[in-house]
């Protein structure tokens, strides 16, 4: 995904506030979900809704991004598991690589009237997932102890 930085996104340094990386990996991830003809939210005539809420996040930083600068955002399946799906992440600006990071979601069932329940990814989105053979390198303050 290729994503223009708006004055909006960065700081009084000029360049992007590191919260806005975890706003461009969401992004990121509804635009692969849009790329399998799936959502992240998808309510069915029951009101019974699936979802797709975080447990884990992070970032690592490499170099700076600046407004008006094309920052091209990479999504790789890192993990499919039983109930959730880790994305890793890669933020480029032409051959520099900006930072790296993890989003780990798990598939959850959002009923009206009971609590949120994890359940196993159904068929339908589970068949459309692919691990990818590639992993990007993680720096020392990414790594999960």
């Amino acid at each position: 995904m290729l994503r223009r930085v708006q004055f909006s996104d960065t700081d009084m340094a000029g360049i992007v506030h590191f919260a806005n990386f975890y706003y461009y990996m969401e992004e990121c991830e509804h635009e692969y979900f849009r790329s399998l003809g799936l959502s992240i939210s998808t309510t069915g005539p029951d009101g019974v809704t699936i979802g797709w809420p975080r447990v884990r996040a992070s970032c690592g930083f490499e170099s700076p991004a600046r407004y008006d600068e094309l920052v091209e955002v990479r999504l790789y399946v890192a993990r499919k598991g039983v109930k959730s799906l880790t994305f890793d992440f890669e933020f480029w600006r032409d051959k520099t690589r900006l930072a790296r990071g993890t989003l780990k979601t798990v598939c959850c069932r959002f009923h009206p009237d009971r609590p949120i329940e994890s359940i196993e990814i159904p068929p339908e989105f589970a068949d459309k997932f692919v691990e990818s053979a590639y992993r990007p390198d993680k720096s020392p303050s990414s790594r999960e102890d």
